[in-house]
């Protein structure tokens, strides 16, 4: 590696938004554990959650321990920073399936499991006054209602409810109980969490006399500002029953050229200079650096496997693709892209203009004529260049299957019941 302390290698990444001490550094001369708390608000983890699994496994390579803290009693609350309405409460049974589902997506990131804690482990015996008497006490109203969490909240015209106003006492408590019985020395987090950091390490001070620290990396936001991890289905997920390995590698792909460099560093293990040679080329050799993106996310997110099969699907449906086309290779993308099921009596015999008319593809037959005429339609990923073209058993891949396409972005897939 090129840097021997881990901190210098994040902030050359663009990784270190603030850090409570510059202590760290030298702190990081020898080994540590650090942590990352994940409220298990769902049953994946998504995009932007990757920034802070990549920064566990930055310091995993330093030789550090990466810690991973799942919120099995903080997520029956939910965390408030950087959200403008509270969320809505869950179950103990959604939250126990949560955290057992995401509790496996570290596996598939990390090089070697991280040691994992559920914060429900130390607060479930916690009787409320207690918790009153030994946390609630040393925490001031003031501090707690100055911070921007807070504060933005009790501005809109939700409000903020008690039970969120407390989470940054329970989170303080999680910082302490890991400083205090694991040896765990420091919190991260996104810029968002600076507050709730920083309430934990004075708790950890004022309980044992002794200095936790903090840091925080920025939120994984697009060059326009807005937020990453959203396509037109919703979250980018990290769990393929979400969001398919096919699906999340043709996102990647679609990543405008101003936001290419910063995924890489932020997103993956690649070298700055070879960062820096895809970003050379961006102007020059168009999607390019959107490909090796997008080809080592999905091998970090979805293995080897799902790199192949992402590839294979992708290949496979491109209009004019010299790619084998078979029914094992529509099965896996037959949820990730428009499809219909149809009886065979209505496709064999059919001509392809009536079809793509029936089925709403396009408006009007005289628009599938037109299409054909301009060298736009295709079948299977061979052009159509009859408008009188029939379709037949022949003509269905596997007995079950046809690609229909209308240049080469707009494709449906339609299958035989």
């Amino acid at each position: 590696m090129k840097h021997t302390n881990v901190i210098d290698c994040l902030q050359e990444r663009g990784f270190i938004e603030a850090m409570t001490s510059e202590e760290i550094r030298e702190k990081a001369m020898r080994p540590m554990k650090v942590y990352i708390g994940f409220d298990p608000t769902a049953d994946s983890l998504h995009l932007g959650n990757l920034v802070g699994i990549v920064l566990l496994g930055w310091f995993q390579r330093f030789g550090h321990t990466p810690v991973v803290v799942l919120g099995g009693a903080t997520g029956r609350i939910g965390d408030p920073s950087g959200k403008s309405l509270e969320r809505p409460l869950l179950d103990d049974e959604t939250i126990r399936a949560n955290i057992k589902a995401i509790g496996r997506q570290f596996e598939q990131v990390l090089r070697k499991e991280p040691l994992m804690f559920n914060n429900a482990e130390w607060f479930a015996g916690y009787l409320f006054i207690d918790f009153l008497r030994d946390v609630g006490k040393h925490f001031r109203v003031g501090a707690m209602l100055a911070k921007e969490s807070v504060r933005s909240r009790l501005d809109s015209e939700e409000g903020m409810s008690y039970t969120e106003f407390s989470y940054q006492l329970l989170q303080g408590y999680d910082s302490y109980y890991l400083f205090n019985h694991h040896d765990v020395t420091m919190q991260m987090g996104g810029s968002d969490q600076w507050g709730n950091i920083t309430a934990g390490i004075e708790l950890t001070r004022k309980l044992t006399g002794k200095t936790a620290y903090g840091l925080t990396f920025p939120l994984l936001l697009r060059s326009d500002g807005k937020k990453f991890g959203k396509s037109e289905e919703g979250a980018v997920w990290l769990a393929k029953e979400k969001f398919s390995p096919y699906k999340f590698y043709q996102y990647l792909l679609g990543i405008p050229d101003a936001d290419v460099a910063k995924l890489m560093r932020m997103l993956t293990y690649m070298d700055m200079e070879e960062i820096a040679s895809y970003d050379a080329v961006l102007s020059t050799e168009p999607n390019k650096a959107q490909r090796r993106l997008a080809e080592e996310l999905t091998l970090l997110v979805h293995g080897q496997d799902g790199l192949e099969a992402a590839r294979r699907v992708t290949e496979g449906v491109g209009p004019g693709s010299d790619a084998i086309l078979d029914a094992d290779t529509f099965k896996e993308i037959e949820a990730d892209m428009p499809h219909v099921a149809l009886e065979e009596a209505d496709v064999i015999g059919q001509k392809y203009v009536d079809l793509v008319a029936k089925i709403g593809f396009l408006p009007s037959k005289a628009e599938a004529v037109r299409l054909i005429k301009n060298g736009g339609a295709y079948l299977n990923n061979k052009k159509v260049a009859d408008s009188q073209l029939i379709m037949t058993k022949e003509d269905l891949v596997g007995g079950e299957y046809l690609l229909l396409a209308s240049g080469k972005k707009k494709k449906i897939l339609i299958k035989i019941t």
